[in-house]
């Protein structure tokens, strides 16, 4: 059974406030010299630029929705990564979060956002949000603050004790009233945040749970891994339309299993 958390919180992610790392500082002119000494920083993880050398990746790797590269780029990925790994935050890879979990790479994140804003009741309204989502697997909570950019409200589940309460402290300063963060099954959804316009999943099992069926509204879409023939994982789109369900198996990924129950 999930439960609620006792924090809703907005992420506006405004740009961050100016760190000596990210400033060029002039010193004042040093005793018996004669010329003011220039220290010239390096550009800091909090920069702009950085985040958007990433975003220009994606681009350039077939992501075409600019709702996706705006949130993509919004987003602080550092901030939801250890500090020891931080300078690997804006590279294309997965890095691990701790309990045999990992925070997935940027391109299948943005991948995944893409294929759940392109559901039947978005087809041609290229430059609206997403309705409520559903996302199974908060992890630290990065993919949540990104679809906080798309959809109107988000519902996160997430399984793991450990990782419930990262994902809280990563996304407490930032305030995101639309943000739900739900510690239980993820298996069996959140019925009482339903019906979602996507549900969109960061683990693996041998099919997608009819829980998520059932709580997705008609004209939504769940994107999620699941196992194929051959025992790998493949992601599919399920779309609910007014004739019935559609599904469509597309490529290759890798995530965890999808797994029951709260530890």
């Amino acid at each position: 059974m999930a439960t609620r958390p006792t924090f809703p919180a907005r992420l506006t992610f405004p740009g961050a406030p100016p760190t000596p790392s990210s400033l060029h500082a002039r010193k004042p002119p040093a005793a018996n010299k004669t010329a003011p000494v220039l220290v010239t920083a390096t550009p800091s993880m909090a920069s702009e630029a950085v985040r958007q050398r990433m975003v220009h990746k994606l681009a350039a790797q077939g992501i075409a929705d600019a709702r996706v590269l705006n949130a993509m780029g919004a987003v602080e990925r550092h901030r939801f990564v250890d500090s020891a790994l931080v300078n690997q935050a804006y590279e294309d890879t997965s890095l691990p979060i701790g309990l045999g979990q990992t925070i997935s790479k940027p391109n299948v994140v943005a991948r995944m956002i893409e294929l759940l804003l392109a559901a039947p009741a978005l087809r041609n309204k290229p430059g609206e949000r997403l309705g409520r989502v559903l996302e199974i697997g908060t992890g630290c909570g990065y993919q949540a603050a990104v679809l906080s950019h798309v959809a109107s409200e988000v519902y996160s589940i997430e399984r793991l004790r450990g990782l419930h309460e990262k994902a809280r402290v990563n996304l407490r300063p930032f305030r995101l009233a639309t943000v739900h963060l739900l510690l239980g099954d993820g298996m069996v959804g959140y019925a009482k945040g339903g019906p979602y316009a996507g549900i969109i999943a960061a683990a693996g099992g041998e099919a997608v749970p009819q829980a998520w069926i059932d709580q997705l509204a008609v004209g939504g879409r769940i994107v999620a891994p699941t196992q194929s023939g051959n025992g790998r994982q493949a992601l599919v789109v399920i779309d609910s339309t007014s004739t019935g369900l559609q599904r469509s198996i597309l490529e290759a990924v890798h995530f965890v299993p999808l797994k029951s129950g709260i530890a």
